[in-house]
Parts: structure tokens; C-alpha cells; sequence
């Protein structure tokens, strides 16, 4: 070997502290890519932008992992959403109560839209209920059909169970003026947990969180899950929830998952019962912050605000 290591103009010390190096690299980059493929199985269509916020590999920068991971095939490709929600056009009932809102706790606003989803060329139905405070889904239903007593019913009735009623009293509820959502059924229902209904008045955009989430848990999800009976959409669903309420960060929850931030947001202070509130600026775009569990026990002075457009 020694002849080899003069033609390469190297010692062998330093030509066995290079291999050593390389079979490092090598072991961290199967590693990385055992990781990505552990969280693909369960968010199949996570963004490898997303993927790089939940692992943080030490090392390795942003551009470098994206780069690495597209270079081994692990670029989304977006899917074409044709049908997108039920149309409820032209339908207002209760007024828009959630306009230029600040949310500052959780279960303040709840937003809520239905869904189409096909299946084998059949049309089946999702219903979403999403906490607008932490952007956490609280109900959910999956059915075959558009009545009340199949979607926003059995929906609403999960979040009661989630939350607790104590916690949805004074509640918004916000639709896109669907019929679902002024049914007597679910009227009466809201009345009786002394939650206020507020729908969109002019424009499909001021139900557009509800419609995002929508489209996130069909497309990015569900339609990854590939269900093929009604059964598995129903058991797919509550899997599709579980993994964006505990597994997807979001950039607007600096980089937390929805129950990661309701969490930090709702610290018991020295094993009481009090809330500490988080404070964050309205404007996330440029800021970026990491979260001081141990800041927030001794600052309980602290506010959260989200503002609502």
C-alpha cells in the first residue's frame, strides 16, 4: 500500500483520518436519510422544507439538506385539487364576527368548512373543525352524505369532547354560510354549548384557514393514505388529524406543531392552574424565535395575539 500513498502525494495517517471522515459522513447521511424516510411514511406529502424544520440536523444547513434530499428524489410533487369544497355561494345566516379579530386563547375561534373527497369514483364527505389560535383541528367527521346529523353534528359534538363544554362557552364557530351550519339541529346545538355562529359575508376568503386546512388534509394526506372503503377513510382521517396536529410545524407557529404551541402557550405556572399566555408579534414572516419553556414559567404576564384579515 505504501506505493499508493506516495502516488496520491499523502501520508497514510492522513489518508486513513480522510477515510474515517467519509465513512462519518456516510453514517450521517444514511442516518438523515432513514429519518426523512420514518417521517414520509407518515406525512407523505411533507414539504422537504418542513422536514428539515422537525429534524434540525446538526451540520447540516437549510439549502445543503434541501439540496441533499431533492438529489435523492425527494421532491413534493403538488397535486392538482379540482373539487375543492361544497359550494355555499350566495347563503348568509349569522353576520361575520371574526372580521380583523385579534385571537389571544385558545378555543376562541373555531372555523369550519366541508370538503368533497373522492374515492374510487365515488364522492364522500370531510368535515374539519379547526382551532384558529393554534391551528389545531378539534373535530372531524367523515361521511356519505351532506346532512347535518353526518358532518357538522358528530364534528362539533368531538370538539365538545376534546375541549370540554366549560371551554366552548362563548366560542365563535365560523362557516362559509353552508346549510349544514344553520340547520336547527346545529343551531340548537350551538345555543346549548352558548357558542356564537358567525359565517362569511362577502367573499369566500374570510373562511380561507378553514379552506387551507381542508385542502392540506385531503391532498397532503388522504390521498396518500390512497383509502379504498369508507371504512378506511374513516380510520385514515383520524390518522390524517393525529399527524398535523402533533407532526406538522408551521412557519406561523415558529416552527412548532399545532399541540406543540398550544402546549407552550397553556404552561402550568408551579403546578397550578393558571394560563401563561405567549407573547409573539402579528407579523411572522421575518421573525424567528425559539421558545423558552423555562422564559415562560417566569413570565406570566405574558399575551398571545393573532390577527384574523
Amino acid at each position: 500500500m505504501s506505493h499508493l500513498y506516495l502516488a496520491v502525494s499523502v501520508k497514510k495517517q492522513s489518508f486513513h483520518q480522510m477515510l474515517k471522515r467519509r465513512k462519518t459522513r456516510l453514517g450521517q447521511a444514511e442516518q438523515v436519510l432513514m429519518l426523512v424516510n420514518r417521517i414520509r411514511e407518515d406525512h407523505p406529502c411533507m414539504g422537504v422544507r418542513e422536514i428539515y424544520f422537525k429534524l434540525n440536523p446538526q451540520g447540516m444547513g437549510r439549502d445543503k439538506f434541501e439540496q441533499f434530499c431533492f438529489e435523492r428524489g425527494y421532491r413534493v410533487k403538488k397535486q392538482k385539487n379540482l373539487r375543492i369544497t361544497t359550494d355555499s355561494r350566495g347563503v348568509t345566516r349569522f353576520p361575520n364576527l371574526i372580521k380583523e379579530i385579534e385571537v389571544t386563547a385558545v378555543t376562541q375561534v373555531l372555523v369550519s368548512d366541508i370538503t368533497y373527497y373522492e374515492m374510487l369514483g365515488k364522492f364522500y364527505y370531510i368535515t374539519l373543525i379547526m382551532d384558529l389560535f393554534n391551528r389545531e383541528i378539534v373535530g372531524f367527521a367523515a361521511s356519505k352524505s351532506l346532512r347535518t346529523e353526518d358532518t357538522t353534528l358528530p364534528a362539533l359534538m368531538l370538539v365538545k369532547k376534546n375541549r370540554g363544554q366549560a371551554a366552548l362557552e362563548g366560542a365563535i364557530i365560523h362557516s362559509d354560510g353552508g346549510g349544514q351550519y344553520y340547520s336547527n339541529e346545529f343551531k340548537k346545538l350551538t345555543k346549548k354549548l352558548k357558542m356564537s355562529n358567525s359565517m362569511t359575508e362577502e367573499s369566500v376568503y374570510e373562511n380561507a384557514h378553514a379552506e387551507r386546512i381542508n385542502g392540506t388534509i385531503k391532498n397532503s394526506y388522504l390521498y396518500c393514505y390512497a383509502p379504498e372503503t369508507f371504512e378506511e377513510l374513516q380510520k385514515q382521517l383520524k390518522r390524517a388529524v393525529y399527524m398535523y396536529n402533533n407532526g406538522k410545524p408551521h412557519r406561523a407557529l415558529y416552527k412548532m406543531t399545532p399541540v406543540q404551541y398550544r402546549t407552550a402557550c397553556s404552561v402550568d405556572v408551579e403546578n397550578n392552574s393558571s394560563r401563561v399566555q405567549c407573547y409573539f408579534p402579528k407579523s411572522t414572516e421575518n421573525h424567528h424565535h425559539h421558545l423558552d419553556l423555562m422564559s415562560i414559567k417566569k413570565n406570566k404576564t405574558m399575551s398571545n395575539s393573532v390577527n384574523v384579515i
